[in-house]
C-alpha cells in the first residue's frame, strides 16, 4: 500500500474512529490516530485479508483506530 494511500484511508478510519469514540480533535490528530490505527489494525487482522479482501483492511483500520483512541483515552487520565 502506498504512503499516499494509507494517509487517505488513515483519514478516513482516524474520522470514523473519533466520531464512534465521541472526542474531539484536530486533523493532523485524526489523520495520526487513523495512520496508526490502520497499522495496528493491518498486523491484527492480516489474516481477515486472504477471507474478505480489500475491506478487511479498512475494517481493520477504523478498529485499530478505536483501539487507540481507548488507550489513549485510559493513559491520560
Amino acid at each position: 500500500m502506498g504512503v499516499i494511500a494509507l494517509i487517505i484511508i488513515g483519514a478516513a478510519a482516524g474520522f470514523i474512529a473519533t466520531r464512534l469514540m465521541r472526542i474531539e480533535a484536530d486533523i493532523p490528530t485524526t489523520m495520526f490516530i487513523g495512520v496508526a490505527g490502520a497499522l495496528i489494525g493491518g498486523l491484527i487482522l492480516r489474516a481477515l485479508t486472504t477471507i474478505m479482501g480489500g475491506m478487511a483492511g479498512f475494517v481493520g483500520a477504523v478498529l485499530g483506530a478505536m483501539l487507540l483512541i481507548w488507550l489513549w483515552r485510559l493513559y491520560r487520565r
